[in-house]
């Protein structure tokens, strides 16, 4: 894979880690699946903008819509809304730590997916050592952590789960413009979500300045512009690898706990997130070419 690419997939890590701490501050004055529905809703509102202004044509068949709602629904409405819900227990940085189980999902899910990606050694030793950063970073969460904790935790393993379903999903669609595949599943996932809404939490009020702010950061940010991007290069590199992001989420995540929240970054953070780095740089078999050629000639 290209070191743009990587680029790319780091720079969406880090904005996908900031959707955290906005979380955390919409969940102050919004219930989750209100939380879910601005984001999706105003994702959709940045999507269809771009999608109208580049004139992209619109197929007739249904079942295109169909199918791209139910996609919306399973990577947008009940993620977008599960780890509001599980913030409410757990802080920025443990929110972005569980989120990196999304590749190993990704892994398992597309073991058994018709025409997924198997696992090779050097992508199955990559998520190992990734997951090891991310143990690591875990630790004095779960070395602290209440019975409180376990159930937000589990929600939050599910909503990987259904991203892992999502990635493999997604290209089914690959035959599709970019644009057009996230516009209609984010307003599909608005449309499904919305009289849930209404009927369990009401309308959604929102009266503090910050809550826009975290809004329109986790709408246009960390939605509309990542997700046109992630499914414009999302056949290109592969599922595994543009999963690989979730392990980037987490550094900014705590980063901008402790900044924003004074949540703590400790040593063993630190540590997490250098196995971090070299997980994803063995995921594409990067880190073993380096090996091979760091090797003296017999």
């Amino acid at each position: 894979m290209k070191i743009s690419d990587w680029a790319i997939i780091i720079g969406m890590g880090f904005i996908w880690g900031g959707s955290f701490l906005f979380n955390a501050i919409l969940i102050r004055e919004l219930g989750p699946l209100s939380v879910s529905l601005g984001r999706v809703g105003v994702a959709a509102i940045g999507c269809w903008a771009y999608l109208l202004a580049t004139r992209v044509q619109l197929p007739s068949d249904w079942r295109i819509y169909a199918g791209l709602t139910l996609l919306g629904i399973i990577n947008f409405s009940i993620p977008f809304a599960l780890f509001p819900l599980a913030q409410a227990h757990v802080n920025v940085g443990v929110a972005g730590i569980v989120n990196a189980l999304t590749p190993i999902m990704v892994v398992i899910v597309s073991q058994f997916w018709p025409g997924g990606e198997k696992a090779t050694k050097a992508k199955s030793i990559g998520v190992a050592i990734a997951f090891g950063g991310v143990a690591l970073i875990a630790l004095p969460a779960v070395q602290s952590g209440g019975q409180s904790e376990l159930w937000a935790i589990g929600l939050m393993i599910l909503a990987t789960f259904l991203y892992g379903i999502a990635l493999n999903y997604t290209r089914s669609f690959k035959h599709l413009n970019p644009s057009f595949i996230a516009t209609i599943a984010l307003t599909g996932a608005t449309i499904a979500l919305l009289p849930f809404v209404l009927m369990i939490e009401g309308m959604p009020q929102i009266q503090k300045a910050e809550s826009w702010g975290a809004l329109f950061y986790i709408g246009f940010i960390a939605t509309t512009f990542t997700f046109l991007v992630v499914y414009r290069i999302l056949e290109r590199v592969g599922a595994t690898n543009m999963s690989t992001t979730t392990f980037v989420a987490p550094i900014s995540a705590i980063i901008l706990g402790f900044i924003v929240l004074g949540e703590n970054i400790l040593p063993i953070h630190v540590a997490g997130m250098a196995v971090i780095f070299v997980g994803i740089l063995a995921i594409d078999g990067r880190l073993f070419k380096l090996f091979q050629h760091a090797k003296p000639a017999a």
